[in-house]
């Protein structure tokens, strides 16, 4: 077939199908035809992204951008392109609208079809569609079906499966933890277990993808799984009946001492709200008059959550947050709605460079209101507002609709260009490892115009992030290399797994059911350390008297004489962290980790008094943010 018979009749009835999605009507797309689709989608995109993006769009630009995703990835590296409508020189190209973006695009798309018949253009549609947006901001994105769901089910607060956490050692399944009361819980299956099969066929050799492939599925189906348990000679065969999964946002909560509860927030999904309010209220029973809220590498979530929780901290109509755009509809001001339960309490928030977005207008709120003290590092200044829209064959995208601003009127986000987002999104692995200096230098760099004043009037800076009210600098008096090395080798779980085959019903018997006596008086013994040392050694540990410091080469790491005995404490605490983690879950893993490595919380522990002094000074100098 020639190109001219080939592009003829299509093209006329591409357009034709065009005007249809111009009008609004969306069923005109047979099921079976991929090349309508991936139009489609190119159409959805771009008309969504012109309607609804937070800033000016040009038009030319976009569809530039987009021939030039179109053939990145084409599978001939010589074709010549010249004076073909997939031509990435562009001489003279002024596109004036929609349409005709669409319809060039449509002919490079049925040009490329017509002339690389072996291509897959699905996925070069995908390029098209990720070249269009690399020229946005690093936040509006498309997303793929597979990957779409996956965000979905992370922000809902629960996946449908069996309920454990696994890890996949040496081939084989081996249960981390049974979330509590799910369905693999209620049968008894334990950290420890190997899962051997899988529906009768064998599940050695499964990678984590076949793991999830597998034992998730609908509500109420049915999977069969054949257990080793360490121990006991026989196979246990369990069916398990898949159930709703919840997803916590909390990663734990607990009282520090008798009367300072600390909650750590991971991130803000569905469920966050109702989390944070039934663990704030087991708190408050145990006795809690002051609160730490740990928000470090919580990377955001849901807007509406954010402000459910920030608004248990203030009187009714405290202002949050407001979004900005040049489109009125996505421009808003959001208040409390009710007096807060927890409105005069007093709270420490953590942040650091991994706390953005949702985190970022929590602290934000505390912040600019007085209301509490701000301690850590400067967050990462995430301040773009998505909105989400699927796409015809259930991908998605997101597309930068406002920005957020505090209360005071900052704008979290901090600067970006569009030349794509790798240098944004390593940005803060750039600043100054001092974080003191780190904010010594933003601040030094902030003009007048990004200067806001709280409701006392303290100075508050805008355009990259949250700087908190006390920097604290992450301990990194001795090097996590040893730590590193361990996890990479997995020395520290595998230690653990063999600990409780050999040890678990003796150790359960005596820790099981007192988890804070645990905390407090476990000590490894000195025949556990000296194992821990030859798995070491087996995996390439080893003692140099010619070094000065820690040296990590081809997969072996090599460290000064004197060394190991300086730093032993830190795989002491981690190991007896993964032990909490293998025996309690998740939530019993934290504590673990902050009694013997947390420096911030320390450190936050001793601030109570400038607290106080804030509440106090506030109270003498408030002048009302304005609206």
């Amino acid at each position: 077939m020639s190109v001219k018979k080939f592009l003829a009749p299509n093209l006329a009835i591409l357009i034709v199908l065009s005007l249809f999605w111009f009008a609004g009507v969306e069923n005109v797309i047979q099921k079976d035809d991929p090349h309508q689709k991936n139009l489609k989608k190119y159409i959805q995109t771009q008309r969504r992204i012109i309607d609804n993006y937070v800033e000016p769009v040009d038009i030319t630009k976009l569809f530039k951008d987009s021939i030039r995703g179109l053939v990145s990835n084409l599978s001939d590296s010589t074709a010549d392109l010249k004076n073909t409508p997939i031509d990435t020189t562009f001489k003279d190209i002024k596109i004036n609208d929609l349409s005709e973006s669409v319809k060039r695009f449509e002919e490079a798309y049925l040009y490329m079809s017509n002339h690389y018949p072996d291509e897959n253009m699905t996925a070069r549609t995908e390029d098209a569609l990720e070249g269009m947006f690399s020229g946005l901001d690093p936040h509006s994105i498309y997303i793929e079906p597979k990957v779409s769901d996956n965000i979905d089910e992370e922000f809902s607060g629960k996946f449908q499966g069996v309920g454990i956490q696994f890890n996949v050692i040496q081939d084989t399944i081996t249960v981390i933890t049974a979330i509590s009361g799910g369905p693999s819980d209620q049968l008894g299956i334990r950290s420890g277990d190997r899962i051997v099969e899988i529906n009768d066929s064998s599940a050695v050799g499964f990678d984590n993808e076949d793991v999830r492939n597998t034992l998730r599925g609908p509500k109420g189906s049915e999977v069969n799984v054949t257990i080793k348990r360490p121990g006991e000679d026989e196979l246990l065969h369990y069916t398990i009946i898949r159930d709703d999964i919840p997803l916590y946002s909390i990663g734990t909560s607990y009282m520090l001492d008798d009367e300072t509860g600390y909650i750590k927030l991971d991130k803000f999904i569905q469920t966050t709200h109702e989390e944070f309010m039934t663990a704030m209220q087991e708190l408050d029973d145990n006795g809690m008059d002051r609160m730490i809220l740990d928000l470090r590498g919580n990377p955001g979530g849901y807007l509406s959550q954010a402000i459910a929780v920030a608004e248990e901290f203030f009187p009714k109509g405290t202002k949050i947050v407001s979004t900005k755009s040049r489109h009125t509809r996505f421009t808003s001001t959001y208040y409390s709605r009710r007096d807060g339960y927890f409105k005069n309490m007093p709270i420490i928030l953590l942040v650091n460079e991994g706390s953005a977005s949702a985190s970022e207008i929590v602290s934000g709120a505390i912040q600019d209101h007085d209301r509490g003290w701000v301690v850590g590092q400067r967050t990462f200044g995430k301040g773009l507002v998505q909105q989400q829209y699927e796409l015809v064959d259930s991908s998605k995208i997101r597309v930068t609709i406002s920005k957020y601003h505090t209360p005071s009127g900052r704008l979290i986000q901090k600067p970006y260009n569009n030349k794509g987002g790798e240098e944004y999104a390593y940005e803060i692995y750039h600043r100054e490892q001092d974080a003191k200096g780190d904010v010594q230098e933003f601040i030094s760099h902030v003009p007048d115009s990004l200067k806001y004043s709280t409701d006392a009037g303290r100075t508050v800076y805008g355009g990259g992030g949250i700087v908190p009210d006390h920097i604290v600098q992450q301990d990194t008096s001795t090097s996590a290399i040893l730590i590193n090395f361990m996890r990479r080798n997995r020395i520290g779980f595998e230690f653990v797994r063999d600990y409780l085959d050999q040890n678990g019903d003796q150790f359960r018997a005596k820790w099981e059911d007192n988890y804070n006596k645990f905390r407090k008086e476990f000590e490894w013994k000195d025949e556990d350390m000296q194992d821990v040392y030859n798995r070491l050694e087996k995996q390439n540990f080893a003692v140099r008297d010619t070094l000065s410091k820690p040296l990590f080469k081809s997969d072996s790491l090599f460290v000064p004489e004197g060394y190991y005995k300086k730093v032993e404490w830190m795989p002491r605490g981690i190991m007896k962290a993964e032990l909490a983690l293998q025996v309690w879950g998740l939530k019993k893993y934290y504590p673990v980790i902050n009694d013997v490595f947390d420096n911030t919380i320390e450190q936050a522990m001793k601030m109570w008094d400038e607290v106080e002094k804030l509440k106090e000074y506030a109270s003498n100098h408030t002048q009302s943010i304005e609206n």
